[in-house]
């Protein structure tokens, strides 16, 4: 009994220990008391307890003592180390390197700082930024039709295009001082959100120059006088850029480009010059058409070493007038049915003089670095701006039509079914919208947020395209026929693009969410990288040492966290007191799966080393941790900046449920198909000692959050903020905010007249005219009447489709076309 007693106290305190990260000499001390406990005892021999103490208190002295532990243990495990670590290219290296840490460090951490996330402050607009929106955005999208903009310009009017220019749109990210606006990444993710609700055309448009390209690289890399010259002309639209990176061959690998430019002398305007001569195709170009200038990415070598003594110097940068001899601006690409310009260009040995490098000479064979850079900032605002802004049509057009739109003489909005898919589209847009703007206030906080705006990328096209099949669903037939009244379908057909563009999803999350954040965001992994490539052995001595050890304590203090948080159902995770009462309990499950993921990838790392990155199913599960991780504490963040809104609180319930549920999905994923089944039943017993407690979202909860949807309030309203909305009734968002106030208003007359024929005070048939019966009654008044049939008219307007002559409006369209075309050339 004694034997079991001492048993068990060994485990608690094992347990205990490792859960508080305890230092090397509490746990010497606990092996002390332990081995007393057996002298006291009497268990075993003097010589055998003697035996035992000098075999677990000599490696414990050892471990204890930093030189010593160099010596006899570090040094040989960093040797080893380095014999079996693969090779990283310059590339690969660059890719991890680029960016910051931030708050996917505290997600890797196993314990994250709360207060720190509620601490971040509050995203706000300036005056002039509330002015652009208010005025300048709602103006450009009041000039453009989507329906004409596809189906009659196959482009942006001309008069938009102008528009565009000349307010700046194409400068939001420049600086003042150059001209352009100088917007805060939030102001950029408000104006492309607003856009994105009305149009993917502009909303693509205005994108692009502001996102990855060659504003951006100017800005950051270009030499003083390539940012005097350039930025001004791109901030008022006298320059359209566009930046050429992908090639026919290249894709998802972009690293592998195999565009390329030989180091040589050449004739520029009658004079020797020091450039390279160019060879390039390249495709799927936004902008590409009507740029004035291309921005182009490709691998640079020096055969004769005019640059140094390298060859191969790597992927560069430059810029390249359109007009320049030797570039060719093809035909356009048409990316399902949208028209934003896009298209291939091409050159073969065209020279250009190396001041045209992005940055000059200094920063040839840079360019992947400044490309993984940049993208981790412009990554992060301009597609989950655009997919949050598709989302939030979707989500209030959808909503008002479930309400106007009756069957078996009952809104569809409230059947459960129609009520399904509401409140999946509820919750994900709250979710959206939450973590554009956590992504976009690390951009503003001077972030380049390398792994969270790969995983908003990631996840919110992958939730707007969701919430537009889901809204798809609802309207039925409604979404399906094309024209100038369907406002779902072109969002519909043109979401894959957002999931292919700026690293397809399939790519992201197998690949770079885990994989860059595993090295990026973990406390130890990278800084054992970089010991072994130190080459002062007394420094990379001490730096592994310390990553080691700090490692080890990790993986004991997670695994140990995992099982007793497991065991308590979170409820001993500690969480500042600042966080509202009814979110409490998540802060304490989500601190939880953050041990856990952080436990999941050391044992993933040691057990399969290099061979994990072949694995790309068990990264991508790994990944979907963390990104449920990063979206739940954007939701939470979201839920105390907007100041506790009792009335959206259960679109947040909703969100935080079914990502949890998620991420619980995502961690059985990788114990299921963990490869070494041993390891996967420690695993299971580790993480889920009383199994998966994390259930969907209730059916109740789902109920309140449809109704949020369907019925004008300030939580709809909170919701779908931002965005365009018309008060025209020929614009079909429009038709439907209208018919659905007057469908609303409406409603208490039509229970008068149904309550008068119940009651036997109306007679009327089928065909009859009721509303003129029931006004003849005088049980409503003329008022009543004229509202109730301005109702009908709206709702009729509503839920009709277009239809067209035989051919289609082709004819139309070919002389539409014909005039705009004339029009243009006067």
């Amino acid at each position: 009994m004694l034997i079991a007693a001492w048993l068990l106290a060994v485990v608690v305190a094992f347990f205990a220990l490792a859960y508080l990260n305890a230092v090397g000499w509490v746990w010497t001390a606990a092996i002390i008391a332990a081995l007393a406990a057996i002298w006291r005892a009497e268990w075993l021999s003097p010589l055998m307890l003697l035996i035992v103490a000098a075999v677990l208190l000599l490696p414990a002295l050892i471990l204890n003592i930093p030189s010593l532990r160099r010596k006899v243990v570090s040094n040989a495990i960093l040797s080893a180390f380095r014999k079996v670590l693969p090779p990283m290219s310059q590339t690969e290296r660059d890719a991890i390197e680029a960016g910051t840490v931030w708050w996917d460090g505290e997600l890797f951490s196993g314990n994250p700082n709360w207060s720190r996330l509620l601490d971040m402050p509050r995203l706000r607009l300036t005056a002039e930024e509330q002015r652009f929106l208010d005025h300048e955005c709602e103006e450009l999208c009041a000039m453009v039709s989507d329906w004409e903009t596809t189906h009659v310009y196959r482009d942006l009017p001309p008069a938009a295009w102008q528009y565009i220019k000349d307010k700046g749109f194409l400068g939001m990210i420049i600086p003042k001082k150059y001209g352009g606006l100088g917007f805060s990444g939030y102001a950029h993710s408000q104006v492309m959100t607003k856009l994105s609700t009305h149009s993917s055309t502009v909303a693509v448009t205005v994108m692009v120059p502001n996102s990855l390209g060659p504003g951006e690289l100017l800005l950051h890399y270009g030499t003083d006088e390539q940012k005097n010259h350039f930025l001004p002309r791109l901030a008022k639209g006298i320059e359209v850029p566009c930046f050429a990176l992908t090639n026919p061959n290249a894709g998802s690998d972009a690293a592998a480009i195999p565009d390329f430019g030989i180091v040589c002398k050449g004739e520029y305007q009658g004079k020797s010059t020091l450039g390279l001569k160019l060879t390039w195709e390249k495709r799927y170009i936004t902008l590409g058409p009507v740029a004035t200038i291309l921005g182009l990415a490709f691998r640079a070598y020096d055969p004769d070493h005019l640059l140094g003594g390298k060859e191969d110097l790597g992927i560069t940068c430059a810029l390249i007038p359109t007009n320049h001899p030797g570039v060719n601006i093809g035909r356009r690409h048409m990316p399902l049915s949208t028209v934003f310009q896009n298209g291939p260009n091409w050159g073969k040995e065209v020279f250009i003089p190396v001041e045209w490098i992005i940055g000059g000479k200094a920063q040839v064979g840079n360019g992947w670095r400044m490309l993984m850079e940049s993208l981790a900032a412009g990554r992060g605002i301009s597609l989950p701006s655009s997919s949050t802004g598709m989302a939030k049509l979707a989500v209030r057009a959808t909503g008002g039509y479930a309400r106007v739109r009756t069957q078996f003489k009952t809104p569809i909005g409230k059947f459960e079914g129609v009520e399904e898919a509401l409140a999946r589209m509820g919750g994900n847009l709250y979710m959206m919208d939450a973590t554009r703007m956590l992504t976009a206030l690390a951009v503003d906080l001077g972030e380049k947020p390398a792994v969270p705006s790969a995983i908003a990328k990631l996840h919110l096209t992958e939730r707007a395209r969701q919430v537009i099949n889901d809204a798809m669903d609802v309207v039925g037939g409604k979404g399906i026929c094309m024209g100038p009244s369907n406002f779902l379908g072109a969002a519909y057909m043109q979401l894959p693009v957002s999931i292919t563009v700026e690293g397809a999803n399939i790519l992201t999350r197998s690949l770079i969410v885990f994989g860059q954040g595993a090295i990026r965001c973990h406390p130890y992994v990278l800084k054992e990288i970089e010991a072994t490539r130190e080459t002062n052995r007394e420094r990379a001595s001490v730096a592994f040492d310390r990553a080691l050890f700090g490692h080890i304590s990790f993986v004991l203090s997670n695994m140990a966290r995992s099982f007793v948080m497991g065991l308590c159902g979170s409820h001993c995770a500690g969480v500042p007191d600042k966080v509202a009462p009814e979110t409490r309990r998540y802060y304490q499950q989500l601190t939880r799966f953050s041990a856990v993921l952080a436990f999941l990838s050391d044992v993933s790392m040691g057990s399969l080393g290099g061979a994990l990155k072949r694995k790309e199913k068990l990264s991508a599960r790994l990944g979907d941790i963390l990104s449920m991780l990063y979206l739940c504490s954007a939701t939470l963040k979201r839920y105390e900046t907007d100041g506790r809104q009792a009335s959206d609180a259960p679109l947040m319930h909703w969100a935080i449920w079914d990502a949890m549920f998620k991420a619980q999905n995502a961690i059985e994923g990788v114990i299921s198909n963990f490869p070494n089944r041993f390891i996967a039943a420690i695993l299971r017993r580790l993480v889920f000692p009383l199994g998966r407690p994390y259930v969907v979202p209730s059916d109740q909860l789902g109920h309140t959050v449809a109704k949020l949807l369907i019925e004008p309030s300030a939580t709809r309203d909170r919701l779908t903020a931002g965005m365009f909305v018309s008060s025209s009734e020929d614009n079909p968002v429009g038709a439907i905010e209208l018919a659905l106030a007057a469908t609303l208003a409406a409603d208490p007359v039509e229970a008068k007249i149904k309550d008068a024929v119940k009651a036997g005070r109306l007679s009327v048939k089928a065909r009859d005219d009721r509303i003129a019966a029931a006004q003849a009654a005088g049980i409503i008044t003329a008022e009543e009447s004229a509202a109730l049939r301005r109702a009908q008219r709206l709702v009729d307007k509503v839920v009709r489709v277009d239809d067209f002559p035989p051919d289609l409006g082709a004819s139309e369209m070919r002389t539409s076309s014909a005039v705009v075309a004339h029009k243009a050339a006067a």
